[in-house]
């Protein structure tokens, strides 16, 4: 009985799409409090805030935001 580390990955994919919104309200709360305790790096905060939402956009499934990840190989 092994790790089916495919299942766990679709789990975690389903869970970026269906609670996205949720993920980015949190990612802008946290830079809101990165910059309150820390001054001069706004722009390097708000840098990793925007390249954490790109891979958001890309399991997000609307169309025209990101792309779709590439489909699993088949499993021999």
């Amino acid at each position: 009985m092994g790790i089916n580390f495919d299942e766990i990955k679709n789990k975690a994919q389903d869970a970026l799409r269906e609670h996205g919104d949720k993920i980015e309200e949190g990612l802008d709360k946290a830079a809101g409090f990165a910059k309150s305790k820390v001054e001069g790096h706004d722009s390097k905060i708000d840098g990793g805030v925007e390249k954490a939402k790109d891979f958001l956009d890309k399991f997000s499934g609307k169309p025209g935001e990101g792309e779709q990840p590439p489909a699993a190989p088949p499993q021999p």
